[in-house]
């Protein structure tokens, strides 16, 4: 038998004889192992976790035209070349402008955009519907929605013209047999409408008027009480307050409507002043922010209503840490192609602040287990070699060495080391998975090279604990310890 064989077999041996003792050191050495397998995968993975959920508050770059220059969608592909795929969660171009609402007369704030790339760099938007699909669906502010009444469904115009045009003024449009429509706001801020026909007179031939946006059964009544629109029937534009009786329990709402006549303009005339076209309401927008206060419209129709292709604003969603986004922000900045960008440093710095903290803490809590591990072990290692006095005095009494001896203690621990070291690397996995889909939500992939890295800090964290209760082996008096002392 070889000198390694029967080494293993003295210290197996030892092993067998102690299991209890043995056994709470193999558990302690496999919980470290676990808590440190598992919290190092979560520490390396926690950046990418971590990024993934700040990705959920939105963009973290955006890109604006540099000085005089137009930034285009050319300008704006060539700015993403510098920022990897795999890294390049979204980028959403914007267009904003002003559209108007002729039936309504109001004027709305429009954004052209790329509705998949919102849903990548937008994920908190939260849409009663679908978000727009085909050619001519926009999707609406809820603020806008209550305001003007419109639903899923629903079909409005929408008219674009540049700042130098204007619509004309509403008494010109007040001629003998005009079709006139006018808005005016309700209650609780909401807008209803009034279509009105002018006789030959130029006098009210027929009123309409759209109150669904007021409150059912009773503002809504200004749409539908035949004895109040009938007091519109032959009367000339402007009225007066005072020639109207308003519907019982719908006064703001009874005033809207004489606001509403006396706003009306033709509405042929307020398109003819630039390019109009219907759209259908494919969505709601709810988002508690400013979002809820624009029209929102495939890029493609935003630049057939302006017969324009330029772009204001892209926000990017960057999936990487805060030095390497300031590299590529410097990046596309410098490369003179009429792009610069600007990072959204509210989430940047909450990102980088969140991620160093947490990354501190898994650290502190790694090397708290491991310390009390060690505690464990060294114990349970003194016990035994408290239980071990009589043999070893007896062996070193026969000529043993030190060195032998401290070589059997620290083979015991060794091997303890490497077995708690294999237990506790997958066992440390599956804490890591556990912890990962609870907490983030997402799964973690094995890192295969955590294994021998478990292991040789298992092995290493055993043999500094069996330090002190080696020295206290070796010193042990054969002369002592044999007379019964």
């Amino acid at each position: 038998m070889t000198k390694r064989k029967m080494f293993l077999r003295m210290i197996t041996a030892s092993l067998l004889r102690r299991r209890s003792r043995m056994l709470i050191a193999l558990l302690s050495i496999a919980v470290g192992a676990t808590i440190l397998s598992g919290l190092v995968t979560i520490y390396y993975d926690v950046p990418r976790q971590m990024g993934a959920q700040f990705r959920s508050y939105g963009a973290n770059m955006i890109l604006l035209p540099e000085g005089e220059t137009a930034m285009t969608e050319d300008s704006l592909s060539d700015a993403l070349g510098t920022i990897p795929e795999s890294e390049l969660v979204g980028a959403t171009p914007y267009r904003y402008v002003r559209l108007d609402m002729p039936s309504r007369q109001q004027s709305f704030t429009g954004a052209g955009t790329d509705f998949a790339q919102v849903q990548k760099t937008s994920p908190y938007f939260s849409v009663e519907g679908e978000y727009p699909a085909n050619s001519r669906e926009i999707l609406v502010g809820k603020e806008i929605a209550e305001t003007i009444g419109v639903k899923v469904g629903s079909s409005v115009e929408l008219s674009y013209k540049p700042s130098n045009m204007s619509a004309g003024d509403a008494s010109a449009d007040r001629t003998a047999g005009a079709s006139l429509t006018g808005s005016a706001e309700g209650f609780n801020n909401a807008f209803l409408t009034a279509d009105v026909v002018l006789d030959d007179e130029g006098k009210i031939a027929s009123i309409e008027v759209d109150a669904s946006s007021q409150t059912p059964e009773i503002g809504s009544m200004v749409g539908t009480d035949i004895a109040f629109l009938d007091q519109f029937i032959g009367k000339t534009l402007p009225l007066k307050a005072d020639e109207i009786d308003a519907v019982t329990g719908a006064t703001i709402s009874s005033q809207a409507v004489v606001s509403a006549v006396n706003n009306a303009v033709s509405s042929e005339k307020a398109s003819s002043a630039g390019n109009a076209e219907h759209f259908t309401v494919a969505g709601i927008l709810s988002t508690g922010g400013e979002e809820e206060s624009y029209i929102y419209m495939a890029m493609k129709d935003m630049q057939r209503l302006t017969e324009e292709d330029t772009l204001d604003v892209a926000e990017l969603s960057v999936s990487a840490g805060a030095d390497e986004l300031e590299a590529y922000s410097e990046a596309i900045t410098q490369s003179g192609n009429g792009v610069k960008a600007r990072l959204v440093k509210r989430v940047t710095r909450s990102e980088a602040s969140v991620l160093g903290k947490l990354q501190a803490l898994v650290f502190l809590v790694t090397v708290v287990v491991l310390l009390l591990t060690m505690i464990c072990v060294s114990t349970t290692m003194m016990a035994v070699v408290s239980e071990r006095r009589r043999e070893i005095g007896l062996r070193k009494a026969l000529g043993a060495s030190d060195q032998s001896i401290r070589s059997e203690f620290l083979g015991e621990g060794m091997f303890l080391g490497g077995l708690g070291g294999i237990l506790g690397a997958i066992l440390g996995f599956v804490f890591a998975q556990v912890v990962s889909i609870n907490v983030f939500g997402s799964s973690i992939t094995f890192q295969p090279l955590l294994l021998p890295v478990t292991i040789i800090a298992s092995m290493a964290i055993a043999a500094a604990s069996c330090q002190l209760p080696i020295k206290r082996a070796v010193v042990i008096d054969p002369a002592i310890v044999l007379k019964g002392e």
